[in-house]
C-alpha cells in the first residue's frame, strides 16, 4: 500500500494538496528526480526539455503542498523532496510506486547523468585550481588517513540518526559518514566549495543530502535536530570560533556529540597571509573553555602529532563534547 509509509497523523487537507500537486506527469517525472538528489531549476529544464517558466510553476505548486522544498545558495535555488514531512514522505512512497524501467523516467534519468557529469567536470576544475595550496596544507599535518580514522572510532559503526557538517568544504566528512545517517545536512559558506561536495557525494553515492549556503554563526537548520555536528578545520578560518561553537552547541539534540577537529596552536605565521587562516590553531585549555561555556560536557581529546620524519610541524587536535540534556520520551 503506498501510504503505509506515512505517519500516522497527516492533515486531511495537507494529505489532498500533496496529492492534487503530485497529481501531473511533469511534476512525477520532476519529483523522482529530485528522489536522487537536490536539482536547480536549470537542471530540471536542461532534463525535462521544457521552459524555464513551466517548469518552475511546477516547483512553486509542489512547493506550497509541502512535496518539495527550496534553498538558495547565492543566485541559484536548489529543490529538493521535503524528508521531514508527512507529504514529503508521500512524494517518495509515490516515486517507489513507479516501474524502474519506465521508458520516460529512463530517459529522464539518462540526462540526470548528463548534467551531474558536466558539474562534477566544474567541480573539478575548481578544485584543480586550488589543489596545490590544498596538498601543501596536507603536507604539514599529520595523515589525513589518521585522522579521519580516529574520527571513526569517534563516531563509531552504529547509525546516526542525523549528522550536521558544517564548513564541508569538499563534503569529505560526509562522503566518510553520511551513510550512517538517516538525515544529513553540509553547510559551507562558498557556493564553489558546495559545488565540489555535491559533485563528490554524487560520485560517492550518497542520496538525500542536504546542502545549504550559510553562515556558521547563524545556521539555517533548526534547533535541538542533530545527534552528530562535526566542525573539521573549519574553526582557524574564523574570527569568533568561540561563537561558531555556541551556535553548533544550539543545534543538538539533547544527548548529541560535536566533534571539533582543528590544529594545535603552531607559529606557522604564512598561513596567515597565504591561507587566510586567521587563527594559529587552538591550546586544549581554550577549546576546553569555549566547549564548556556552550553549555557542553567534554568527553575526549586526542592531539596526532605529524611524522618527524616529513618535517612537518602541525599537530591535529581532536574534541570530543556531548549536550548533557536527556530527552524523555
Amino acid at each position: 500500500m503506498v501510504l503505509s509509509i506515512l505517519p500516522s497523523k497527516v492533515a486531511l487537507s495537507s494529505l489532498v494538496a500533496g496529492l492534487r500537486a503530485a497529481g501531473e506527469d511533469t511534476r512525477i517525472r520532476i519529483l523522482a528526480l529530485l528522489e536522487t538528489g537536490e536539482l536547480t531549476v536549470t537542471d530540471l529544464t536542461d532534463i525535462l526539455g521544457q521552459s524555464q517558466p513551466r517548469v518552475s510553476r511546477h516547483l512553486k505548486l509542489m512547493a506550497e503542498a509541502g512535496l518539495i522544498e527550496r534553498s538558495r545558495e547565492g543566485a541559484l535555488a536548489f529543490f529538493r523532496i521535503a524528508d521531514r514531512d508527512g507529504v514529503g514522505l508521500l512524494a517518495r512512497a509515490l516515486i517507489a510506486r513507479i516501474d524502474p524501467e519506465d521508458r520516460t523516467i529512463a530517459l529522464d534519468r539518462g540526462r540526470l547523468q548528463s548534467v551531474r557529469h558536466q558539474r562534477a567536470e566544474q567541480a573539478q576544475a575548481f578544485f584543480s585550481r586550488h589543489a596545490a595550496e590544498w596538498d601543501r596544507i596536507r603536507s604539514l599535518h599529520a595523515p589525513d588517513e589518521e585522522v579521519e580514522a580516529s574520527i571513526r572510532a569517534i563516531i563509531g559503526e552504529k547509525p546516526i540518526g542525523s549528522l550536521l557538517d558544517l564548513g564541508t568544504g569538499t563534503g569529505r566528512m560526509i562522503s566518510l559518514f553520511g551513510g550512517l545517517a538517516g538525515r544529513c545536512v553540509g553547510i559551507d559558506a562558498s557556493h564553489a566549495m558546495l559545488a565540489v561536495a555535491r559533485a563528490n557525494i554524487e560520485h560517492a553515492g550518497i542520496k538525500g543530502v542536504e546542502w545549504k549556503q550559510g553562515d556558521i554563526y547563524a545556521l539555517p537548520v533548526e534547533r535541538k535536530a542533530f545527534d552528530v555536528v562535526i566542525v573539521h578545520q573549519v574553526l582557524h578560518f574564523l574570527d569568533d570560533p568561540a561563537r561558531a561553537i555556541k551556535e553548533a552547541a544550539h543545534v543538538l539534540r539533547p544527548g548529541g556529540r560535536l566533534i571539533v577537529v582543528d590544529f594545535a596552536p603552531h607559529d606557522l605565521e604564512f598561513l596567515r597571509e597565504t591561507q587566510a587562516h586567521r587563527r594559529l590553531g587552538f591550546s586544549c585549555e581554550q577549546m576546553t573553555d569555549w566547549l564548556t561555556e556552550a553549555g557542553l560536557d567534554i568527553v575526549g581529546h586526542q592531539d596526532i602529532a605529524p611524522p618527524k620524519s616529513r618535517g612537518a610541524q602541525l599537530t591535529v587536535s581532536l574534541f570530543v563534547a556531548r549536550d548533557p540534556h536527556v530527552l524523555i520520551a
